[in-house]
């Protein structure tokens, strides 16, 4: 393998067999978990004259997982790093068999650079430096690690963890031999596309912008969420963080920011008017009236909180004046609607955790609100929940290209396949 001519590897990361064989037809390109090794015998099959990964991450009984794999048509089978000297030296013992060649895969690998030496002592033909989802989805980078793997051995090295066409010249420079991408080919709606940018990216040394398939921190937490519904965070959350009964008194626009949360009585608006002058311009104000009227917020407050910079009001309670606030563009959203106000009594508290339906909602927590509700994220999961929320947006970004060709959502996911199975219909019993 020349490092004048870096390799790119798709990962075919599909439940579905079929959806990972469209996209490997049109690229050319964790499947085995849920297709077994079938998915290695199709694409054996479809690819004739192309290499075919095995991305077993075998933890042990190496020495069937590599002889299963190869039989099926595999090039190439991972094994983890983390595996003792044993399994690893089963793989390779196998493969050597069958003319496939190991990769030692070091996800999670406490020392990647002396492992790396290890597995090239015991035989392995390619090295993996591998960044995780779930610690991509923390902002974490795979390149950290590149360099000091590829300084310590003289066998190709891959690299894996979020690569696009922004990042994919960079982990060439790097030293790279091997440049293995999943999202940004296989959650594409033009795969074919996506490939030919990502090839000539890595082959010209010349970064191509994108704006999606790359991941943020803290810094980037509002760019990311405002790129995200509030259902694609609510998929991300696993369902949780929802605020049940309160939508959107002005559709079409969206509130995204962190919490300023204020708790009062219902009818006393003295503490969510105080708060305007409180929040840091772009924070979200979440007011807890326990669901009831009277009104604690109407035209006027509305307009404060554009003259201050606000992102916009939540209130698990009443609002007025809305067709004001409809006037004014500001993203307003309410539990209630009502003619009346309350009085400015000043009874309640500015800065306190409330709890509103199964969510507890805190200063520095984030909102996300659209019409079609409201979410509030906990400010310790922030970056790890807009991650995965843009993940949403580019996963479902594909579904609707495949559909857009003439297929229907049933039918890309292979949804009646996935239908969970009771004990009573899975035997065929009737009740």
């Amino acid at each position: 393998m020349s490092k004048s001519e870096p390799i790119l590897q798709v990962a075919l990361d599909f439940a579905n067999l079929s959806q990972a064989l469209r996209v490997a037809k049109e690229a050319v390109a964790p499947l085995i978990k849920c297709e077994g090794l079938e998915a290695v015998r199709a694409l054996r099959r479809e690819f004739l004259d192309h290499t075919v990964v095995a991305d077993m991450k075998t933890m042990d009984a190496g020495r069937v997982e590599v002889e299963t794999a190869a039989q099926a048509g595999a090039d190439v089978v991972t094994v983890l790093g983390a595996a003792s000297d044993a399994t690893i030296e089963e793989c390779i013992e196998a493969g050597q068999r069958y003319d496939a060649r190991i990769m030692v895969d070091l996800c999670e690998v406490a020392e990647p650079a002396a492992r790396a030496r290890r597995a090239q002592e015991l035989g392995a033909a390619i090295i993996g430096v591998h960044c995780p989802i779930d610690m991509q989805m923390r902002g974490e980078d795979p390149l950290k690690e590149l360099r000091e793997v590829v300084g310590a051995v003289d066998i190709p090295v891959a690299v894996a963890g979020g690569l696009n066409s922004e990042t994919a010249p960079l982990a060439v420079e790097a030293g790279a031999d091997i440049i293995i991408v999943g999202g940004a080919v296989n959650k594409a709606p033009d795969a074919t596309k996506a490939t030919r940018t990502i090839l000539e990216a890595m082959r010209s040394g010349e970064a191509v912008a994108t704006d999606l398939y790359k991941r943020g921190g803290p810094e980037q937490l509002r760019e990311i969420f405002s790129k995200c519904t509030a259902a694609n965070v609510s998929d991300a959350m696993h369902r949780k963080g929802w605020l049940p009964g309160i939508n959107s008194i002005n559709f079409g626009l969206q509130a995204v920011g962190p919490v300023l949360t204020v708790w009062t009585y219902p009818g006393d608006w003295a503490k969510p008017v105080e708060a305007i002058d409180q929040a840091e311009p772009g924070q979200v104000i979440v007011v807890d009236v326990r669901g009831e009227g009277p009104a604690v917020w109407g035209e006027e407050a509305s307009k404060s909180c554009l003259q201050a910079g606000v992102a916009g009001i939540v209130i698990n309670g009443a609002l007025r004046d809305s067709a004001e606030i409809r006037e004014l563009n500001f993203p307003a959203f309410a539990r209630l609607v009502a003619p009346a106000a309350g009085d400015p009594k000043g009874m309640g508290m500015i800065g306190v955790p409330l709890k509103i339906g199964e969510t507890t909602v805190r200063t520095g927590d984030w909102v996300i609100a659209d019409d079609d509700g409201v979410v509030v994220v906990p400010q310790e999961r922030a970056v790890d929940i807009a991650n995965r929320a843009l993940a949403v947006v580019e996963r479902e970004g594909r579904e609707k290209a495949e559909i857009d060709a003439g297929s229907t959502l049933g039918k890309v996911v292979e949804l009646k396949r996935w239908e969970q199975q009771r004990a009573d219909t899975a035997s065929g019993d009737e009740e």
